[in-house]
């Protein structure tokens, strides 16, 4: 009895040592692009950038996200999931500081295909991680993981700005600093990676992608759908704001808004959706993001931090669920690897437009009005999808 005892406390300790680093490594995933939207007027103005090539440090972000998706678990089968993902933290971590250093146009954006590659590389492994880890609390610990992207988010959302208006190294310095939560992710994974070193893996095996299952596709398209509006949101908020007469605070407090009730989406979501059919909350999330994102093209000016706020809990409470149908439709780890690769690919490849489309429009029109509209479409579209994201139910 106390042997079972002792073997059921280590096993929940280690459970939540596993959670302890999935969340600091996912606080670090998302401040290299995030910080990027309050910064945007700052480094236009540095670099004279047109709106079209400045969504490219939010656009070349998703599409390594998306590219680097497939070879990820097969780099994780040759060399190790975790020492894989060392590298992708250290990557990380290397690229944001020097990113602050850039002087020119050319080493700025080389610097963001490395801050994309260690976010690709490091998000792609961890929906495996948390299916082989947590097979019966998969949406729970999904929520919690989406949480922590959230809040790295919101809190990079907030302070970058500020940071960067009282500094006198202005946009350097609000994009550099946050290298250190990169760097505290890799202590994190490094120390959970020596614990878990005296564990015997399971031999890792190739799963087929699934490129010709129509539910995959539409999962796929879903959360191509839910991340072409975040992004396009996250990249153009502040901005578009300012443009509209707001200060710069004020701009950046609405984008720390829609991040901030992201993230509180992301475990309400998590905690109440416990059935595996999940398209009554895919069509409510999806609903009250469209109406969000209405008013803003209706009237951008009008009740601005409520309407972003709809708009962000719909995204918010998507993104889990669209994190967790992968795994709903999935029986083990490695077939929830390659159905997670094939959504990352399929839904950041297309999630990539958002922002430079929203920046093309701008450039074309000398207004945000037509991208606005835009994202009223693909949110139609993600709410004419949920009813078909019915989950395999394989035996």
């Amino acid at each position: 009895m106390q042997h079972s005892y002792s073997a059921s406390t280590s096993s929940r300790v280690a459970g939540l040592y596993a959670i302890v680093a999935i969340v600091l490594v996912a606080i670090a995933l998302r401040p290299g692009i995030v910080a990027v939207g309050p910064l945007l007027t700052f480094i236009i103005d540095d670099f004279q950038l047109s709106h079209s090539t400045a969504a490219l440090l939010t656009t070349i972000p998703d599409v390594l996200m998306g590219l680097l998706a497939l070879p990820t678990p097969w780099l994780a089968r040759r060399y190790g999931r975790n020492p894989v993902l060392l590298f992708a933290l250290a990557l990380l971590c290397l690229a944001m500081t020097a990113r602050a250093f850039s002087h020119n146009v050319e080493v700025l954006l080389l610097t963001t295909v490395g801050v994309g590659a260690g976010i690709a590389i490091a998000g792609a492994l961890i929906a495996g991680y948390i299916k082989g880890n947590f097979p019966s609390k998969a949406a729970l610990v999904m929520g919690i993981y989406a949480t922590a992207l959230s809040f790295g988010s919101t809190v990079s959302a907030a302070i970058s700005g500020p940071v960067a208006s009282v500094s006198e190294h202005g946009w350097r310095l609000g994009l550099g600093i946050w290298s250190v939560l990169a760097g505290l992710g890799l202590l994190a994974w490094w120390w959970l990676a020596l614990r878990e070193r005296k564990l015997a893996p399971a031999p890792a095996q190739a799963a087929r992608l699934p490129w010709r299952n129509r539910t995959a596709w539409l999962v796929a398209l879903f959360f191509a759908a839910d991340n072409f509006l975040f992004y396009a949101v996250l990249s153009w908020t502040a901005p578009m704001y300012s443009e509209y007469g707001l200060s710069t605070a004020t701009a950046g407090y609405i984008l720390a808004t829609f991040t901030l009730v992201f993230m509180i989406a992301n475990p309400i979501l998590g905690a109440i959706s416990t059935s595996l059919d999940r398209r009554g909350l895919l069509a409510g999330c999806a609903a009250i993001a469209l109406l969000g994102l209405s008013l803003i093209a209706l009237a951008p000016n009008w009740a601005p931090f409520f309407s972003i706020a709809l708009c962000a809990f719909g995204l918010g409470g998507a993104f889990t669920l669209g994190m967790t149908l992968p795994l709903d439709n999935t029986h083990s780890v490695d077939e929830a690897n390659a159905w997670n690769a094939f959504v990352l690919t399929v839904g950041y490849l297309i999630a990539a437009a958002g922002p430079l489309a929203l920046g093309y429009l701008r450039d074309l029109t000398a207004s945000f009005q037509a991208g606005n509209w835009l994202l009223v479409l693909v949110a139609s579209l993600m709410l004419l999808l949920t009813p078909a994201l019915k989950p395999q139910l394989r035996h």
